[in-house]
């Protein structure tokens, strides 16, 4: 017999017995359909992160930090400061490297004044992939330039409705900056009567004692060094600027990556946080500027600033093993979004692994009523069986025309189930994607239906089918035609 016979006569079969085929078919459609909506679940929740790390170029990206005591093997810490930066950029394969340089600034537009958070940004860093997306395309007008870039969150904390109507508008921006001789005037400065009283507590008859005087001297260090931190600290230059709002970025909640309020230029930026003496407002800055000998030399403290990340853009073709490689070298900790979306991808294996069971185990119902049901053909059709045998059929191929029958049913029951389980997850996509919206979290599609989905579901219906359908086709091979006529 040629397929097409097969499928025709497993087909006639089928329909004599209508509603019973109908609640076998009906079962394996349920089951098909339940490990389609699931599996389609995890696929487009796969498909939306493969998407963000391609558009957002995040395969290219690379972040670099400074070790802390617990990572470093050595007493010795690598500082993360412009230095180090040149060296980064320096390694084959690295095209853009620019640090993270995050502040706090007050801000005055309109009638509005709050504090916030601003980040500085190359010109450079504006033209890749990452940031290209957040700014819609746009870039300063050089690294100088009085532009800024503001957020959503920046337009809510200002009660601005209107995006567009910012654009082209000034804004006020005051940020503080460490000062070295606000530092040491707090030290002299005796406001708060504090050197007065410790003139008072100093015993002038025990100054010829050795022990008294380093006691005293100690004290003295002690408090002459927490009055200067606490002037570095405290007494902070206030810098103005007057910038224009160039854009407004998409922003935080739609790329999932962490994007200050204000974007800022980087040379903008640095004459903001630098003050006059060039340390920034991180003490650590202070601590390396004095170990580097540096603490008084204003055009070499940008050479002790130091940063809490760099992000390096790397060539597409370039080693990232070999990048990372060179970077752990250096002293540094790396962070790659390439192994991180291995990682993820490994998730979804075993996710999907999962979820596939517990559509195999719905499957696996389905398929003892593809047993039932054959099971029940045979005993009525024993006649049929014990005629077709005795016409010379041998039991290969009553084995095939049962087999066949199964393989109907599944084929039936999978492509229907298949069409079944995508509309139930459009149906239950569109319920999602109003909620989010509803919660104002970004929409997407959490289903997709890739074709190598279709066919394993098809496969997977059409095999089990087979699988439920081996015993009844057994059985039926083994009727004995003579019994079988003479019973009937």
């Amino acid at each position: 017999m040629t397929i097409r016979d097969l499928i025709e006569i497993s087909l006639g079969n089928l329909w004599r017995s209508k509603l019973r085929s109908f609640l076998t078919i009906s079962g394996v459609i349920i089951a098909i359909a339940a490990f389609v909506s699931m599996l389609s679940f995890g696929a487009g929740n796969q498909k939306y992160i493969t998407d963000i790390y391609v558009n957002l170029g995040l395969f290219t990206n690379m972040h670099v930090f400074p070790k802390d005591k617990n990572d470093s093997d050595t007493a010795t810490i690598v500082s993360l400061n412009t230095a180090a930066i040149q060296r980064l950029t320096d390694i084959p394969g690295v095209k853009l490297v620019y640090p993270y340089d995050a502040f706090e600034i007050n801000v005055s537009f309109a009638d509005s004044h709050f504090t916030t958070q601003a980040r500085s940004l190359p010109l450079a860093a504006t033209k890749i992939k990452l940031f290209a997306a957040i700014l819609n395309g746009r870039t300063f007008s050089s690294d100088s330039a009085d532009e800024v870039f503001v957020t959503h969150d920046f337009l809510e904390r200002a009660g601005i409705t209107e995006p567009d109507s910012v654009i082209g508008r000034e804004l006020i921006i005051c940020a503080k900056a460490a000062s070295l001789d606000s530092a040491l005037m707090n030290i002299f400065d005796d406001k708060d009567g504090g050197m007065q009283r410790r003139l008072e507590m100093i015993e002038y008859d025990s100054l010829i004692d050795l022990d008294y005087r380093r006691r005293l001297m100690r004290r003295e260090l002690n408090e002459g060094v927490r009055r200067f931190v606490e002037g570095f600290m405290s007494r902070q230059l206030s810098i103005y600027d007057t910038v224009i709002i160039k854009g407004v970025t998409e922003g935080l909640k739609s790329h999932y990556i962490n994007v200050a309020p204000i974007i800022i230029p980087e040379k903008k930026a640095a004459k903001l946080s630098a003050g006059g003496f060039g340390l920034g407002r991180n003490p650590i800055d202070l601590y390396n500027a004095a170990r580097a000998g540096m603490l008084f030399n204003s055009d070499e403290n940008k050479e002790s600033r130091t940063y809490s990340r760099v992000t390096l853009n790397l060539d597409p073709y370039a080693s990232q093993e070999n990048i990372k490689d060179s970077v752990e070298a250096m002293g540094f900790r790396v962070f790659s979004f390439a192994e991180q979306f291995k990682e993820i991808q490994r998730f979804f294996l075993y996710y999907n692994l999962g979820l596939g069971i517990i559509g195999l185990i719905a499957l696996a119902t389905a398929a003892l009523g593809i047993i039932n049901t054959m099971v029940m053909s045979i005993v009525e059709r024993r006649k049929e069986i014990g005629v077709i045998i005795s016409l010379g059929a041998d039991v290969r191929e009553i084995k095939i025309l049962f087999l066949a029958e199964s393989a109907v049913i599944g084929a039936i029951g999978a492509s229907i189930g298949i069409i079944c389980g995508w509309a139930a997850s459009r149906v239950v996509s569109a319920v999602m994607q109003a909620i989010m919206e509803r919660e104002g979290v970004p929409a997407f599609d959490p289903f997709a239906l890739p074709v190598w989905l279709i066919f394993l579901a098809l496969a997977f219906g059409i095999t089990v089918s087979l699988i439920a359908g081996y015993y009844p086709a057994s059985r039926a091979a083994k009727v004995d035609p003579v019994e079988a006529l003479r019973s009937e």
